[in-house]
């Protein structure tokens, strides 16, 4: 297969936790062929496909010169038997600018994963409010009284911005809602921007776990990010230690129902967050934690990816 990743830079990479990098290890092992490029190098003109300007790479195996370029073309996007879609968040006008311009390369005949209209449709915070068997009290708002009715009511609680990546943005309020006012108005910007807030789960300490589904179904084994000392937050970019761990029961019940549901939707590839019980995000845009996984179990994640992958192209 003839595969395109768009993605951040190449040279961005670090290659020792990178999932995309895992993607395309196993991908090149399996005798497919890997090009890449940015979202700002696709382009679309008059009355032509969807193009982009690419770079055509070959997996080296050295830690320090990882890839070699073996060349730049332009070529329409429906050449490709898949493009992969592994911009890192945030998910801004640009990025969805490019699930449009990626729609239309659908309309081509190219083969996206994840679909650009799932990934438009599904903002990693929000789309847990559609499933509320499965999430914690949780209030989406632009509306400071009803923040603090929130409150009073569980006392204990965190607020973020719903377009926030890598834990940035979270705070926690304990019942002496100290800064409470100082901090809705951060995050609101005085009523001009929604948030969520949700009641703080004290099984945290536990790590909050990033379960994986793959085609509809869930990776036997997930990541727990555990915050370390005073830290709330349990994000990797945050400083949280990654502990492999089977999923529990628990886990599997949220991923095996949500899983098909997305997967129907054109989500490929889906990274579930879950605190104790509760499912807090739904991670669509570059799911990641792949190699933590599989250093730590042996559970080849990538390999099932790509499994799923060309059952997909097949299918």
């Amino acid at each position: 297969m003839n595969l395109l990743f768009i993605a951040d830079p190449l040279e961005s990479f670090k290659i020792y936790k990178d999932t995309t990098f895992a993607m395309m290890r196993e991908a090149q092992r399996r005798g497919h062929s890997i090009a890449t490029c940015e979202p700002q190098d696709v382009m679309w003109q008059r009355g032509a496909s969807v193009m982009a300007h690419v770079r055509d790479v070959t997996l080296t195996g050295d830690a320090d010169r990882w890839f070699e370029d073996r060349g730049n073309r332009a070529i329409a996007l429906k050449e490709f038997d898949a493009i992969l879609m592994r911009k890192d968040p945030p998910f801004d006008s640009e990025y969805f600018y490019a699930t449009h311009l990626l729609e239309q390369a659908e309309r081509d005949g190219a083969r996206v994963f994840n679909k650009p209209g799932a990934l438009r449709d599904h903002p990693e915070k929000l789309a847990i409010m559609e499933f509320p068997q499965f999430i914690g009290p949780t209030l989406v708002t632009r509306d400071e009284a009803d923040i603090k009715r929130f409150h009073a009511e569980h006392g204990d609680i965190i607020l973020k911005p719903l377009d926030g990546m890598g834990g940035m943005g979270i705070f926690r309020v304990g019942p002496d809602g100290l800064n409470l006012g100082s901090i809705t108005e951060t995050l609101n910007r005085h009523g001009a921007q929604s948030l969520m807030v949700q009641k703080f789960l004290p099984e945290i300490v536990d790590g909050d776990k990033r379960v994986l589904v793959i085609g509809g179904k869930p990776v036997p084994f997930c990541l727990a990010r555990i915050p370390q000392g005073s830290e709330v937050r349990g994000n990797l970019a945050a400083g949280g230690k990654g502990v492999a761990r089977p999923i529990s029961a628990r886990d599997r019940e949220i991923a095996e129902a949500l899983g098909p549901i997305l997967h129907g939707r054109g989500l490929l590839l889906v990274g579930l967050d879950v605190i104790g019980d509760c499912l807090t995000e739904i991670n669509v845009t570059s799911p990641t934690c792949f190699q933590e996984i599989f250093d730590q179990t042996g559970c080849d994640v990538a390999a099932l990816f790509i499994d799923a992958l060309e059952a997909a192209i097949r299918g």
